[in-house]
């Protein structure tokens, strides 16, 4: 059988049923796993830290109606980490690579927050599609130009991590076939191209983290 490049991004199934969901599910019990302990331990603290150091960040910009939104944009900050940095880990698979996740996730969202704009300033929220001081001609225009650009946003939330991760993942895995190929022939070409994957294994995870954080700071800021 010959793979493509693309076969990695392939949603595994056995007897013909898809592992998504479970793929999606493992991630979350690895981080949310309840205690009974009185005292922390340095794995929970260290977590308790976490949770509250990028609550605090992410809320800055928030009134305080708005931080009741701080848990729900903290599980899928924690989510979204995990899976991002798990699908590096070899013989694994990504669920964010697949674009319908990523809407699943950026259209509810982003539907909530334009609905709750709606129900709760609607005239501000009907005043961001007309800038103030807009000439009297430009007003139909600039009016579709802005509602076109809001419907965008969650295309552009989840197209931006598929993207991201995809293109992360393929150059992997070109450079790490590179590697094997060049190995027995070019030892020394080998080598540095293996020191290029580490770098570049690095700057994934990196980016893994990134993603996620602006996943959820874009969702703040609409909201």
């Amino acid at each position: 059988m010959i793979l493509s490049f693309f076969d990695q991004f392939a949603i595994p199934q056995v007897l013909g049923i898809p592992l998504m969901l479970i793929a999606i599910i493992m991630p979350p019990l690895l981080i949310l796993n309840p205690s009974n302990r009185l005292v922390h331990n340095r794995l929970s603290t260290l977590q308790l830290w976490f949770s509250k150091t990028f609550t605090k960040q992410l809320m800055l910009p928030i009134n305080t109606p708005g931080h009741k939104w701080a848990s729900t944009l903290l599980a899928i900050t924690l989510l979204l980490l995990s899976l991002n940095l798990l699908g590096l880990l070899p013989y694994t698979f990504t669920p964010t690579t697949q674009l319908s996740m990523n809407m699943a996730l950026a259209v509810p969202m982003w539907l909530s927050t334009i609905l709750i704009g709606m129900r709760n300033q609607p005239t501000m929220s009907l005043g961001h599609l007309l800038p103030e001081g807009t000439p009297t001609l430009l007003i139909p225009i600039l009016i579709i130009i802005e509602t076109i650009s809001l419907f965008i946003r969650p295309l552009a939330l989840g197209v931006r991590l598929t993207a991201n991760l995809t293109a992360g993942h393929l150059l992997i895995q070109l450079i790490s076939t590179a590697v094997f190929i060049l190995m027995p022939s070019m030892t020394l070409t080998a080598s540095v191209t293996f020191i290029i994957l580490l770098l570049l294994t690095g700057l994934e995870i990196a980016v893994a983290m990134i993603q996620a954080y602006v996943f959820v700071l874009l969702l703040s800021l609409y909201l």
